[in-house]
């Protein structure tokens, strides 16, 4: 067997009917039916149309705000911190130590909030602190700088 001599199984090709063709084709509607939008060229449906019922997205109600001034920061936790400061045997810890441990995203603000116990004494830098959290950095004699 070859490539050219290759051809579909016997009776599972069926060829198109050549609508719109003349009488020949099976009448002079093309398989469109009677009049309407639909049986003329150039007919296309709006996305989202029902028939002239009210659409879906006119139907539900508008809702909510979206803020785009809000500035949303990666919640990095003090346990976090005491673990990635026990694996780098590093005092320093910045927003680029965090994005290179795969802990925040290269574009993430990050925040440090206060859950967990910090053991060891780290200078952390970020784009922003909760109190509890500088509190709890500056009890074992790290430093806690915010950056922009």
């Amino acid at each position: 067997m070859k490539l050219h001599n290759l051809k579909p199984a016997e009776g599972s090709v069926k060829t198109n009917k050549r609508l719109g063709r003349g009488q020949g084709s099976g009448g002079t509607t093309a398989g469109r039916g009677h009049k309407g939008a639909k049986s003329r060229s150039g007919y296309s449906r709006k996305f989202g149309f029902e028939g002239g019922q009210m659409p879906l997205q006119r139907r539900i109600p508008k809702f909510g705000f979206k803020n785009n001034n809000k500035v949303y920061f990666k919640a990095v936790n003090l346990d976090v911190l005491e673990t990635l400061a026990e694996k780098l045997n590093s005092a320093d810890i910045s927003v680029e130590v965090l994005v290179a441990n795969g802990i925040v995203g290269k574009n993430d603000k990050v925040k440090v909030l206060g859950r967990g116990e910090l053991r060891s004494k780290v200078n952390v830098q970020a784009h922003a602190f909760s109190d509890t959290a500088v509190k709890a950095i500056e009890k074992v004699g790290g430093t806690a700088t915010p950056v922009k």
